[in-house]
């Protein structure tokens, strides 16, 4: 189901009517409010903070740990605040190798030392 998204909330509403959940039925299996659901697949809120939040809206959604779409909703989630994921901060070599990804993205051109490096990370998957 990862695919090309505007948003969290967008590949969040597209989950649930995929799976055929109505939004009320979400509600009740995640304890969540119905109105704040609603903004947030209109992006009018941002994605939670929390893990836990996500963690409890993401088995809601019958989302399977450690799926691509699991990958995505909490990359998307991040992404929606702003805030690379916890998971990747954690691993120093990938932070090492942000400032040469980001220049990249920018159009920028990385150095030799960093396109090795970076080669090197992704080979080791």
């Amino acid at each position: 189901m990862a695919g090309d998204y505007k948003s969290f909330g967008d590949f969040f509403k597209s989950l649930r009517k995929k799976k055929r959940i109505t939004l009320r039925e979400f509600c009740i299996k995640a304890s969540a409010d119905p109105a704040n659901i609603s903004r947030l697949e209109r992006a009018a809120m941002p994605a939670p903070q929390d893990t836990e939040i996500l963690e409890r809206y993401a088995k809601a959604l019958g989302i399977k740990v450690g799926s691509d779409d699991w990958y995505t909703f909490f990359d998307l989630a991040a992404a929606d605040r702003g805030i690379i994921p916890k998971d990747l901060l954690d691993d120093h070599e990938v932070v090492r190798m942000l400032p040469a990804f980001f220049r990249t993205l920018r159009g920028q051109k990385p150095t030799v030392e960093e396109m090795t490096k970076l080669a090197d990370r992704i080979r080791k998957g």
